[in-house]
Protein backbone atom coordinates (compact mmCIF):
# COMPACT_ATOMS: atom_id res chain seq x y z
CA UNK A 1 0.00 0.00 0.00
CA UNK A 2 1.33 3.68 -0.44
CA UNK A 3 2.55 4.61 2.51
CA UNK A 4 0.49 8.57 2.80
CA UNK A 5 -3.20 6.79 1.49
CA UNK A 6 -3.42 3.47 1.70
CA UNK A 7 -3.75 2.75 -1.92
CA UNK A 8 -2.50 -0.12 -3.61
CA UNK A 9 -0.19 0.40 -6.43
CA UNK A 10 -1.01 -2.51 -8.86
CA UNK A 11 -1.33 -0.46 -12.27
CA UNK A 12 1.38 -1.20 -14.27
CA UNK A 13 2.02 0.52 -17.91
CA UNK A 14 0.36 -2.57 -19.99
CA UNK A 15 -2.73 -2.43 -17.32
CA UNK A 16 -2.93 1.60 -17.88
CA UNK A 17 -2.13 1.71 -21.82
CA UNK A 18 -5.11 -1.06 -21.27
CA UNK A 19 -7.36 1.81 -19.74
CA UNK A 20 -6.75 4.30 -21.90
CA UNK A 21 -7.24 2.04 -25.09
CA UNK A 22 -10.09 0.29 -23.76
CA UNK A 23 -12.10 3.29 -22.47
CA UNK A 24 -11.89 5.03 -25.84
CA UNK A 25 -12.85 2.46 -27.67
CA UNK A 26 -16.00 1.99 -27.10
CA UNK A 27 -19.30 1.24 -29.45
CA UNK A 28 -19.41 4.37 -31.55
CA UNK A 29 -16.97 3.37 -34.05
CA UNK A 30 -18.51 -0.22 -34.83
CA UNK A 31 -22.11 1.61 -35.43
CA UNK A 32 -22.25 5.04 -36.36
CA UNK A 33 -18.86 6.73 -38.50
CA UNK A 34 -21.56 7.93 -40.27
CA UNK A 35 -21.74 11.02 -38.31
CA UNK A 36 -18.02 12.02 -39.97
CA UNK A 37 -18.88 10.15 -43.72
CA UNK A 38 -22.05 12.17 -44.03
CA UNK A 39 -20.79 15.26 -43.29
CA UNK A 40 -17.57 15.23 -45.34
CA UNK A 41 -18.35 13.62 -48.87
CA UNK A 42 -14.75 12.09 -50.01
CA UNK A 43 -12.75 9.21 -48.96
CA UNK A 44 -9.55 11.48 -48.61
CA UNK A 45 -11.26 13.82 -46.83
CA UNK A 46 -13.09 11.36 -44.35
CA UNK A 47 -9.32 9.62 -44.03
CA UNK A 48 -7.86 13.22 -42.88
CA UNK A 49 -10.59 14.14 -40.72
CA UNK A 50 -9.64 10.65 -38.59
CA UNK A 51 -6.20 11.29 -38.58
CA UNK A 52 -6.65 15.27 -37.68
CA UNK A 53 -9.26 13.69 -34.94
CA UNK A 54 -5.98 11.68 -33.56
CA UNK A 55 -3.39 13.80 -33.60
CA UNK A 56 -5.62 16.15 -31.33
CA UNK A 57 -6.37 13.80 -29.31
CA UNK A 58 -2.78 13.05 -29.09
CA UNK A 59 -1.92 16.30 -28.56
CA UNK A 60 -4.78 16.33 -25.59
CA UNK A 61 -2.68 12.95 -24.21
CA UNK A 62 0.65 15.08 -24.61
CA UNK A 63 -0.33 17.66 -22.07
CA UNK A 64 -2.20 15.17 -19.80
CA UNK A 65 1.16 13.21 -20.03
CA UNK A 66 3.11 16.84 -19.04
CA UNK A 67 0.95 17.47 -16.14
CA UNK A 68 0.71 13.56 -14.50
CA UNK A 69 4.57 13.69 -14.54
CA UNK A 70 4.17 16.56 -12.38
CA UNK A 71 1.06 15.62 -9.89
CA UNK A 72 1.01 12.41 -8.35
CA UNK A 73 -1.96 12.44 -6.40
CA UNK A 74 -5.25 10.92 -7.50
CA UNK A 75 -7.22 12.72 -8.83
CA UNK A 76 -6.16 13.90 -12.83
CA UNK A 77 -7.56 16.48 -14.23
CA UNK A 78 -9.67 17.67 -10.58
CA UNK A 79 -5.75 18.19 -9.90
CA UNK A 80 -4.62 19.39 -12.24
CA UNK A 81 -7.23 22.18 -12.74
CA UNK A 82 -7.10 22.81 -9.03
CA UNK A 83 -3.20 23.79 -8.68
CA UNK A 84 -3.15 25.25 -11.73
CA UNK A 85 -5.67 27.89 -10.59
CA UNK A 86 -8.25 27.52 -7.72
CA UNK A 87 -9.65 24.60 -5.68
CA UNK A 88 -13.13 26.14 -7.16
CA UNK A 89 -11.84 25.38 -10.94
CA UNK A 90 -11.37 21.85 -9.82
CA UNK A 91 -14.27 21.23 -7.90
CA UNK A 92 -16.46 22.14 -10.61
CA UNK A 93 -14.87 19.22 -12.97
CA UNK A 94 -15.87 16.99 -10.03
CA UNK A 95 -19.31 18.30 -10.20
CA UNK A 96 -19.61 17.83 -13.62
CA UNK A 97 -18.68 14.52 -13.38
CA UNK A 98 -20.55 13.44 -10.66
CA UNK A 99 -23.81 14.46 -11.88
CA UNK A 100 -23.59 14.03 -15.46
CA UNK A 101 -20.38 13.38 -17.39
CA UNK A 102 -19.15 10.74 -15.60
CA UNK A 103 -22.05 8.73 -14.42
CA UNK A 104 -23.95 9.69 -17.62
CA UNK A 105 -21.28 8.38 -19.94
CA UNK A 106 -21.79 5.09 -17.49
CA UNK A 107 -25.46 5.32 -17.68
CA UNK A 108 -25.27 6.03 -21.62
CA UNK A 109 -22.48 2.70 -22.63
CA UNK A 110 -24.82 0.57 -19.79
CA UNK A 111 -27.91 1.22 -21.46
CA UNK A 112 -25.97 0.69 -24.82
CA UNK A 113 -24.80 -2.60 -23.75
CA UNK A 114 -28.32 -3.78 -22.21
CA UNK A 115 -29.73 -3.20 -25.62
CA UNK A 116 -28.00 -5.11 -27.81
CA UNK A 117 -28.36 -7.66 -25.14
CA UNK A 118 -31.76 -7.62 -25.96
CA UNK A 119 -30.79 -9.11 -30.05
CA UNK A 120 -30.12 -12.62 -28.33
CA UNK A 121 -33.02 -12.26 -25.65
CA UNK A 122 -35.67 -10.01 -25.91
CA UNK A 123 -36.22 -7.29 -23.38
CA UNK A 124 -39.05 -4.85 -22.77
CA UNK A 125 -37.82 -1.44 -21.49
CA UNK A 126 -38.17 -2.22 -17.77
CA UNK A 127 -35.80 -5.20 -18.52
CA UNK A 128 -33.11 -3.25 -20.51
CA UNK A 129 -32.63 -0.97 -17.57
CA UNK A 130 -32.26 -4.06 -15.42
CA UNK A 131 -29.63 -5.42 -17.23
CA UNK A 132 -27.83 -1.92 -17.99
CA UNK A 133 -28.17 -1.62 -13.92
CA UNK A 134 -27.08 -5.27 -13.22
CA UNK A 135 -24.23 -4.42 -15.61
CA UNK A 136 -23.31 -0.94 -13.57
CA UNK A 137 -23.45 -2.92 -10.44
CA UNK A 138 -21.24 -6.22 -11.57
CA UNK A 139 -18.37 -3.56 -12.62
CA UNK A 140 -18.48 -1.44 -8.96
CA UNK A 141 -18.48 -4.80 -7.16
CA UNK A 142 -15.04 -6.21 -9.40
CA UNK A 143 -13.65 -2.71 -8.87
CA UNK A 144 -14.61 -2.88 -5.10
CA UNK A 145 -12.67 -5.57 -4.23
CA UNK A 146 -9.44 -4.12 -5.35
CA UNK A 147 -7.87 -1.83 -8.29
CA UNK A 148 -5.70 -4.79 -9.73
CA UNK A 149 -8.75 -7.10 -10.34
CA UNK A 150 -10.21 -4.01 -12.47
CA UNK A 151 -7.65 -3.50 -14.42
CA UNK A 152 -6.88 -6.87 -15.38
CA UNK A 153 -10.21 -7.38 -16.22
CA UNK A 154 -9.80 -3.99 -18.69
CA UNK A 155 -6.25 -5.10 -19.72
CA UNK A 156 -7.99 -9.13 -21.05
CA UNK A 157 -10.58 -7.12 -22.73
CA UNK A 158 -8.89 -4.48 -24.08
CA UNK A 159 -6.37 -7.10 -25.83
CA UNK A 160 -9.61 -9.09 -27.10
CA UNK A 161 -11.30 -5.98 -28.47
CA UNK A 162 -7.88 -4.99 -30.25
CA UNK A 163 -7.88 -8.89 -31.32
CA UNK A 164 -11.48 -8.78 -33.19
CA UNK A 165 -10.52 -5.32 -34.44
CA UNK A 166 -7.93 -7.20 -36.10
CA UNK A 167 -9.15 -10.17 -37.27
CA UNK A 168 -11.95 -8.00 -38.96
CA UNK A 169 -9.23 -5.94 -40.66
CA UNK A 170 -7.60 -9.17 -41.93
CA UNK A 171 -10.93 -10.87 -42.85
CA UNK A 172 -12.23 -7.32 -44.73
CA UNK A 173 -9.01 -7.12 -47.24
CA UNK A 174 -8.82 -10.42 -47.57
CA UNK A 175 -12.45 -11.65 -48.79
CA UNK A 176 -13.07 -7.85 -49.77
CA UNK A 177 -10.07 -8.00 -52.32
CA UNK A 178 -12.83 -10.43 -54.14
CA UNK A 179 -15.50 -7.80 -54.41
CA UNK A 180 -15.42 -4.50 -56.93
CA UNK A 181 -15.72 -0.82 -55.95
CA UNK A 182 -13.22 -0.64 -53.53
CA UNK A 183 -13.10 3.43 -52.18
CA UNK A 184 -15.99 4.53 -54.31
CA UNK A 185 -17.80 7.78 -53.77
CA UNK A 186 -20.80 6.63 -55.33
CA UNK A 187 -23.79 9.43 -55.23
CA UNK A 188 -21.68 11.31 -52.94
CA UNK A 189 -19.54 12.17 -56.04
CA UNK A 190 -21.80 15.55 -57.26
CA UNK A 191 -21.55 16.56 -53.73
CA UNK A 192 -19.91 19.60 -52.00
CA UNK A 193 -18.45 19.93 -48.54
CA UNK A 194 -18.24 23.04 -46.73
CA UNK A 195 -15.69 24.38 -43.53
CA UNK A 196 -18.73 23.67 -41.62
CA UNK A 197 -19.28 20.53 -42.08
CA UNK A 198 -15.22 19.55 -41.87
CA UNK A 199 -15.77 21.11 -38.11
CA UNK A 200 -18.52 19.28 -37.32
CA UNK A 201 -16.76 16.11 -38.74
CA UNK A 202 -13.76 17.04 -36.85
CA UNK A 203 -15.80 17.33 -33.53
CA UNK A 204 -17.60 13.80 -34.28
CA UNK A 205 -14.01 12.07 -34.27
CA UNK A 206 -13.02 13.71 -31.41
CA UNK A 207 -16.01 12.68 -29.51
CA UNK A 208 -15.73 9.16 -30.67
CA UNK A 209 -11.77 9.43 -29.28
CA UNK A 210 -13.35 10.39 -25.46
CA UNK A 211 -12.08 9.34 -22.31
CA UNK A 212 -8.02 9.63 -22.87
CA UNK A 213 -7.97 11.35 -19.76
CA UNK A 214 -9.14 8.69 -17.01
CA UNK A 215 -6.14 7.18 -16.67
CA UNK A 216 -4.52 10.10 -14.76
CA UNK A 217 -7.19 9.67 -11.76
CA UNK A 218 -5.46 6.48 -10.40
CA UNK A 219 -1.87 7.97 -10.36
CA UNK A 220 -1.53 7.01 -6.76
CA UNK A 221 -2.24 3.37 -7.94
CA UNK A 222 0.07 3.40 -10.49
CA UNK A 223 3.43 1.92 -10.61
CA UNK A 224 5.99 4.55 -11.24
CA UNK A 225 3.37 6.85 -11.95
CA UNK A 226 5.52 10.08 -13.21
CA UNK A 227 6.89 7.42 -16.24
CA UNK A 228 4.05 5.28 -16.51
CA UNK A 229 1.25 7.28 -17.12
CA UNK A 230 2.40 9.56 -19.71
CA UNK A 231 3.59 6.49 -21.32
CA UNK A 232 0.07 4.77 -21.07
CA UNK A 233 -1.21 8.20 -22.73
CA UNK A 234 0.82 8.35 -25.37
CA UNK A 235 0.83 4.13 -26.27
CA UNK A 236 -2.94 4.60 -25.48
CA UNK A 237 -3.97 7.07 -27.80
CA UNK A 238 -1.44 6.01 -30.73
CA UNK A 239 -2.93 2.36 -30.64
CA UNK A 240 -6.78 3.69 -30.81
CA UNK A 241 -5.66 6.00 -33.45
CA UNK A 242 -3.89 3.21 -35.89
CA UNK A 243 -7.79 0.93 -35.08
CA UNK A 244 -9.95 3.63 -35.89
CA UNK A 245 -8.13 4.34 -39.23
CA UNK A 246 -7.34 0.75 -40.22
CA UNK A 247 -11.58 -0.04 -39.77
CA UNK A 248 -12.26 2.65 -41.29
CA UNK A 249 -10.45 1.28 -44.31
CA UNK A 250 -11.96 -1.47 -44.18
CA UNK A 251 -15.71 -0.33 -44.16
CA UNK A 252 -14.59 2.58 -47.43
CA UNK A 253 -12.92 -0.44 -49.12
CA UNK A 254 -15.67 -2.82 -48.59
CA UNK A 255 -19.01 -0.16 -49.05
CA UNK A 256 -19.04 2.94 -51.24
CA UNK A 257 -19.23 5.95 -49.04
CA UNK A 258 -22.27 6.84 -49.78
CA UNK A 259 -23.47 3.60 -47.90
CA UNK A 260 -21.04 3.78 -45.15
CA UNK A 261 -22.58 7.30 -44.03
CA UNK A 262 -25.82 6.35 -44.67
CA UNK A 263 -25.49 3.07 -42.04
CA UNK A 264 -26.44 3.36 -38.97
CA UNK A 265 -24.38 -0.28 -38.18
CA UNK A 266 -21.17 0.14 -40.29
CA UNK A 267 -19.85 -3.05 -38.62
CA UNK A 268 -23.05 -5.44 -39.35
CA UNK A 269 -23.50 -3.74 -42.85
CA UNK A 270 -19.59 -4.60 -43.70
CA UNK A 271 -19.59 -7.66 -42.21
CA UNK A 272 -23.27 -9.06 -44.24
CA UNK A 273 -21.23 -7.44 -47.57
CA UNK A 274 -18.30 -9.47 -47.06
CA UNK A 275 -19.96 -13.05 -45.48
CA UNK A 276 -23.84 -12.78 -46.07
CA UNK A 277 -26.26 -12.62 -43.48
CA UNK A 278 -25.53 -12.30 -39.85
CA UNK A 279 -24.21 -9.13 -39.54
CA UNK A 280 -26.61 -8.09 -37.04
CA UNK A 281 -25.45 -10.79 -34.87
CA UNK A 282 -22.06 -10.18 -35.32
CA UNK A 283 -22.24 -6.27 -34.21
CA UNK A 284 -24.39 -7.02 -31.08
CA UNK A 285 -22.06 -9.57 -29.85
CA UNK A 286 -18.92 -7.33 -31.23
CA UNK A 287 -21.04 -3.60 -29.42
CA UNK A 288 -21.60 -6.15 -26.35
CA UNK A 289 -18.27 -7.10 -26.16
CA UNK A 290 -16.74 -3.50 -26.60
CA UNK A 291 -19.04 -1.70 -23.96
CA UNK A 292 -18.51 -4.50 -21.06
CA UNK A 293 -14.28 -3.39 -21.69
CA UNK A 294 -15.13 0.18 -21.87
CA UNK A 295 -17.80 0.68 -18.86
CA UNK A 296 -15.29 -1.08 -17.07
CA UNK A 297 -12.36 1.24 -17.10
CA UNK A 298 -14.71 4.29 -16.77
CA UNK A 299 -16.14 2.82 -13.39
CA UNK A 300 -12.85 2.04 -11.95
CA UNK A 301 -11.79 5.52 -12.38
CA UNK A 302 -14.00 8.17 -11.56
CA UNK A 303 -14.41 7.18 -7.94
CA UNK A 304 -10.90 8.24 -7.05
CA UNK A 305 -11.48 11.48 -7.86
CA UNK A 306 -14.51 12.15 -5.54
CA UNK A 307 -12.23 10.33 -3.13
CA UNK A 308 -9.84 13.21 -3.64
CA UNK A 309 -12.30 15.97 -3.49
CA UNK A 310 -13.25 14.30 -0.40
CA UNK A 311 -9.66 14.08 1.18
CA UNK A 312 -9.65 18.01 0.02
CA UNK A 313 -12.53 18.68 2.17
CA UNK A 314 -14.66 19.71 -0.88
CA UNK A 315 -17.03 16.38 -0.04
CA UNK A 316 -18.45 14.67 2.87
CA UNK A 317 -15.47 13.27 4.69
CA UNK A 318 -16.74 9.83 4.78
CA UNK A 319 -16.14 9.95 0.90
CA UNK A 320 -12.72 10.07 1.39
CA UNK A 321 -12.08 6.66 3.53
CA UNK A 322 -9.89 3.81 2.03
CA UNK A 323 -11.19 0.24 2.33
CA UNK A 324 -9.23 -1.24 4.95
CA UNK A 325 -8.36 -4.23 3.21
CA UNK A 326 -9.02 -4.00 -0.31
CA UNK A 327 -7.42 -0.20 -0.46
CA UNK A 328 -10.13 0.86 -2.58
CA UNK A 329 -12.12 3.63 -2.50
CA UNK A 330 -15.27 1.75 -1.58
CA UNK A 331 -17.93 4.83 -0.19
CA UNK A 332 -17.00 6.54 -3.33
CA UNK A 333 -17.63 3.10 -6.14
CA UNK A 334 -21.07 2.41 -4.10
CA UNK A 335 -22.20 6.28 -4.41
CA UNK A 336 -21.24 6.26 -7.73
CA UNK A 337 -22.47 3.27 -8.71
CA UNK A 338 -26.34 4.22 -7.15
CA UNK A 339 -26.23 7.75 -9.35
CA UNK A 340 -25.36 6.15 -12.08
CA UNK A 341 -28.01 3.59 -11.58
CA UNK A 342 -30.67 5.90 -10.90
CA UNK A 343 -29.96 7.95 -14.53
CA UNK A 344 -30.56 4.73 -16.31
CA UNK A 345 -33.75 3.92 -14.51
CA UNK A 346 -35.21 7.32 -14.69
CA UNK A 347 -33.84 7.60 -18.20
CA UNK A 348 -32.66 11.27 -17.44
CA UNK A 349 -29.02 10.40 -18.24
CA UNK A 350 -29.66 11.59 -21.55
CA UNK A 351 -31.15 15.17 -21.13
CA UNK A 352 -28.11 15.66 -18.70
CA UNK A 353 -25.56 14.02 -20.87
CA UNK A 354 -26.34 15.74 -23.72
CA UNK A 355 -26.38 18.75 -22.55
CA UNK A 356 -23.27 19.32 -20.22
CA UNK A 357 -20.83 16.73 -22.44
CA UNK A 358 -19.56 19.35 -24.35
CA UNK A 359 -18.48 21.81 -20.85
CA UNK A 360 -15.84 18.83 -20.53
CA UNK A 361 -13.89 20.70 -23.42
CA UNK A 362 -13.87 23.83 -21.40
CA UNK A 363 -11.99 22.30 -19.15
CA UNK A 364 -9.84 20.63 -21.29
CA UNK A 365 -8.95 23.77 -23.01
CA UNK A 366 -8.34 25.40 -19.23
CA UNK A 367 -6.08 22.57 -18.43
CA UNK A 368 -3.74 22.93 -21.28
CA UNK A 369 -3.75 26.23 -19.93
CA UNK A 370 -2.97 25.72 -16.43
CA UNK A 371 0.10 23.99 -18.01
CA UNK A 372 1.24 26.70 -19.49
CA UNK A 373 0.75 28.55 -16.72
CA UNK A 374 2.70 25.94 -14.52
CA UNK A 375 5.64 26.32 -16.87
CA UNK A 376 6.23 29.61 -15.25
CA UNK A 377 6.18 28.26 -11.59
CA UNK A 378 9.78 27.83 -10.24
CA UNK A 379 8.69 25.22 -8.00
CA UNK A 380 7.53 22.66 -10.05
CA UNK A 381 9.83 19.98 -11.52
CA UNK A 382 8.45 17.43 -14.09
CA UNK A 383 9.40 13.39 -15.36
CA UNK A 384 8.33 14.40 -18.66
CA UNK A 385 8.01 17.42 -20.73
CA UNK A 386 6.00 18.07 -23.96
CA UNK A 387 7.25 18.38 -27.12
CA UNK A 388 6.32 20.99 -29.61
CA UNK A 389 5.57 23.75 -26.68
CA UNK A 390 3.85 25.66 -26.74
CA UNK A 391 2.65 25.09 -29.81
CA UNK A 392 1.34 21.19 -28.80
CA UNK A 393 -0.87 23.05 -25.97
CA UNK A 394 -2.13 26.31 -27.87
CA UNK A 395 -3.26 24.65 -30.97
CA UNK A 396 -4.60 22.22 -28.55
CA UNK A 397 -6.65 25.21 -26.64
CA UNK A 398 -7.79 26.82 -30.02
CA UNK A 399 -8.95 23.47 -30.80
CA UNK A 400 -11.41 22.68 -27.10
CA UNK A 401 -12.89 25.98 -27.53
CA UNK A 402 -13.87 26.25 -31.24
CA UNK A 403 -15.36 23.02 -30.13
CA UNK A 404 -17.32 24.26 -27.73
CA UNK A 405 -18.26 28.02 -29.82
CA UNK A 406 -19.45 25.96 -32.65
CA UNK A 407 -21.69 24.10 -30.24
CA UNK A 408 -22.96 27.09 -28.26
CA UNK A 409 -23.04 28.73 -32.12
CA UNK A 410 -25.25 25.44 -33.02
CA UNK A 411 -27.57 24.94 -29.73
CA UNK A 412 -27.45 27.82 -27.65
CA UNK A 413 -30.44 26.98 -25.73
CA UNK A 414 -29.22 23.49 -24.62
CA UNK A 415 -25.60 24.91 -24.29
CA UNK A 416 -26.53 27.20 -21.72
CA UNK A 417 -29.07 24.82 -20.10
CA UNK A 418 -25.72 22.46 -19.41
CA UNK A 419 -23.25 25.36 -18.32
CA UNK A 420 -26.04 27.01 -15.91
CA UNK A 421 -25.54 23.14 -14.17
CA UNK A 422 -22.24 23.01 -14.17
CA UNK A 423 -21.57 26.74 -12.78
CA UNK A 424 -24.71 25.68 -9.85
CA UNK A 425 -21.83 23.99 -8.36
CA UNK A 426 -20.08 26.99 -7.47
CA UNK A 427 -23.29 27.84 -4.73
CA UNK A 428 -21.85 24.69 -3.53
CA UNK A 429 -18.66 25.00 -3.66
CA UNK A 430 -18.77 28.19 -1.35
CA UNK A 431 -21.32 26.82 0.77
CA UNK A 432 -19.11 24.35 1.45
CA UNK A 433 -16.00 25.84 1.66
CA UNK A 434 -18.04 27.72 4.49
CA UNK A 435 -19.35 25.20 6.44
CA UNK A 436 -16.58 22.61 6.71
CA UNK A 437 -17.71 21.49 9.59
CA UNK A 438 -20.97 20.69 8.04
CA UNK A 439 -19.16 17.79 5.65
CA UNK A 440 -16.91 16.43 8.87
Amino acid sequence: MDKDRGFKRAIKLPHATALVAGTIIGASIFVQPSEITGQVHSVGGVFIVWIVAGILTFFGALVCAELSSIFTKTGGVYTYLKEAFNPAMGFLWGWAMFWSMHTGIIAAVAVIFARYTGYFFPLNDLEIKLVAIILILFHSAVNYFGVKHGSMLQTLVTAGKVLVIGIIILAGFAIGSKLPNHFEAGSFESMSTSPGDILSALIAGLFAFGGWHMVTYNSEETVDAKRTIPKALLWGTLIVTVCYLALNTVYLYVLPLDKVASSTKIAADTADYLMGSGGGMFMAGLVMFSTFGSISGIILTGPRVYYSMAQDGLLFKWVGVLHSRYGTPHRAIFLQAIWASILVFTGTYRELFTRVIYTEWIFFGLMAIGLILLRKRKDISRGYSIFGYPWIPVIFIICCFTIVFNHILNEPVESLTGLSYVLAGLVVYFFLKFNKKSIT
